[in-house]
Parts: C-alpha cells; structure tokens; sequence
C-alpha cells in the first residue's frame, strides 16, 4: 500500500500515464461527461468530496504546466478561480461552452460532489526535468 500521495488507484494510475500537454478534468457533480471520456466518479454526496480538496491533492501529485477554467468563474465563483489563481501555474480561460468542448480531449474526468458554479479545471500535464 502507498504510503503517500493519492490512494485512489484509478487516479494515481492515471497520472501515472500522463505525458507531456496530456489534460485530465476536475469536475464539480454537474459537468457533462462526453461520450467515450473515462470518468472516475468520486461523489459521495452533495458537496463531498469538495472541488478545492481533490484539486489540492492532485496538484501535489502531477506535474501541471497549465490550468484552463471557464470565464465565468470569475465572476461566479470568486472564492474557487482565486484559490486556484493563487498557485504559481498559468491560468487561461475560454467561455463554458468551449470548456465543455475541451472536455472531449482529456485523458479523464475526476468527478467530484462540488455544487458550487464553474468548479472545474482542466490541468494540463507539464513535466518533472
């Protein structure tokens, strides 16, 4: 059994296999799944897990050379796009339709209980040299 890290097998396995430019999803419980997009569901109800908690625990475990959020976070979910602003890695936004349009690309999505606006984050894979 690992002693650090993330636990969830499915989640270390995955980014066990990223490479570089690679994207994984972090999604709050409404974000659509597209079709032939692999998600691992981690909800357990409303709010738990929390969006914030598994973001913190995956960015302490992958090598993240970017961070792409919808543009209306900011203006409908101050509390989550400053968090995530507040990490040393480059930000870019699109609109929530393009965003959900990305999705189609990721490796992944993490799906989480967050209920709460705009709470997803596409993390772009960045490397460890």
């Amino acid at each position: 059994m690992k002693k650090h890290g993330i636990l969830n097998r499915d989640i270390a396995s995955v980014l066990s296999h990223l490479g570089h430019t690679d994207q994984i999803v972090i999604a709050d419980c409404g974000l659509p799944i597209p079709d032939g997009v692999r998600c691992i569901d981690l909800t357990l109800k409303l709010g738990d897990p929390s969006f914030l908690s598994v973001v913190e625990e995956v960015l302490n475990d992958m090598a993240v050379e970017q961070m792409i959020l919808a543009k209306e976070i900011k203006a409908n979910n101050q509390i989550i796009e400053t968090r995530l602003s507040s990490r040393d890695i480059p930000i870019s936004y699109l609109t929530h339709e393009a965003f959900k349009t990305q999705t189609k690309q990721a490796k992944v999505i993490i799906r989480t209980g967050e209920a709460t606006p705009y709470a997803n984050v596409i993390l772009q894979s960045g490397v460890i040299f």
